[in-house]
């Protein structure tokens, strides 16, 4: 009896080995593959049509190619227009799709809307959780940013777009002419403590892989981040959440949102603490828009006054992904600012 019990416990704690090395694997590179070319007045890239379920979401004028950062490690672009060029970076676990509906309240006759998604997101690259480090991610959209060689540009960052594309930009000091953020942070903590229940869980090893990965999606989860959850429905969430899921690496938004650093020493502290430097020496016009009802960064908006003391702010009652609730809104903060740096003719 005795030595039924020890060989069924045994096999147990080999199970139950096997699962936590399972659920605990770092994921593999995966590169995408497109399907002809796309010429822009940088180059020749490699075109990737839209699946059915994503291009219903855009127009026909709409951009879609790779730009390969790295050995295999693309970075899916979406743009629409021409003229003055506006980065669009969105965050975790979105992607570039993130602004189609500000992309749709702006001059597109006057303005060239650059819409990246981050290595990890939507239809760009899938990395091992080793390769998520903010560094990483600052230099892979700084190459992609180089190799459409542009000059100068508007920047907007939301969620961890806000580092990354400030911490990219801070590479290529000259190019940042102006610039609206939207629920992000980019302030490395001078204290540990928490960011949120969420983030806690996530941290913890095996809990983390166990609640994002195997209990719940967090893409089923993004309508609770809203203002309105009626923002995110099925086809929204599926739209950000069907690529990651069917790459075979879906190990992304757990690692993006183990990057958050909860105490001054923990890796991305390095990064934020170069990129608050960054913003210190900026002179450009700036404004904020800001989602109140975000769960996540609504708090956050005072610390975002302390970054740019003199921007105008305008609250929503919008969420964590504010774009999808109150596009107009962030066309119009947008329109303020490339008004300044490039005033609209008049014929």
């Amino acid at each position: 009896m005795k030595k039924s019990i020890l060989i069924s416990l045994s096999v147990l704690a080999v199970a139950a080995v096997g699962v936590m090395i399972a659920i605990t694997r770092g994921g593999e590179l995966v590169t995408p593959q497109g399907e002809g070319t796309v010429s822009l007045d940088a180059g020749t890239f490699e075109a990737f049509p839209l699946p059915d379920y994503a291009a219903k979401h855009v127009t026909d004028d709409y951009k879609s190619y790779f730009i390969e950062v790295e050995p295999g490690i693309k970075v899916h672009m979406l743009e629409v227009g021409s003229g003055y060029p506006v980065f669009l970076m969105h965050g975790n676990p979105t992607s570039g799709f993130l602004y189609r509906k500000v992309a749709a309240k702006l001059p597109t006759d006057r303005l060239r809307l650059i819409m990246p998604t981050l290595v990890g997101l939507g239809f760009s690259s899938k990395v091992p959780v080793s390769e998520h480090t903010l560094e990483n991610h600052m230099r892979w959209i700084n190459a992609a940013l180089a190799q459409l060689q542009l000059s100068e540009l508007v920047y907007m960052g939301q969620d961890w777009g806000g580092a990354v594309g400030l911490g990219a930009l801070s590479l290529s000091p000259g190019l940042l002419k102006g610039a609206v953020l939207a629920n992000t942070g980019f302030n490395a903590p001078t204290e540990a403590g928490s960011v949120s229940t969420a983030h806690d869980i996530a941290k913890t090893p095996i809990l983390g892989e166990l609640m994002f990965e195997r209990v719940v999606s967090i893409f089923d989860r993004l309508p609770d981040t809203q203002g309105d959850p009626a923002s995110m429905p099925a086809d929204v969430t599926e739209l950000y959440g069907r690529p990651v899921i069917e790459s075979g690496n879906a190990k992304a938004p757990l690692a993006m949102m183990r990057m958050v650093p909860y105490s001054p020493d923990q890796p991305s502290s390095t990064q934020l603490r170069e990129i608050e430097r960054y913003v210190q020496n900026l002179d450009i016009p700036v404004e904020i828009v800001w989602g109140m009802n975000d769960p996540i960064l609504g708090k956050a908006l005072a610390r975002m006054k302390q970054n740019f003391p003199d921007a105008p702010v305008t609250e929503t009652q919008g969420g964590h992904f504010l774009q999808e609730e109150v596009p107009v809104e962030i066309a119009a903060a947008l329109l303020r600012v490339i008004d300044q740096i490039q005033p609209p003719t008049t014929e």
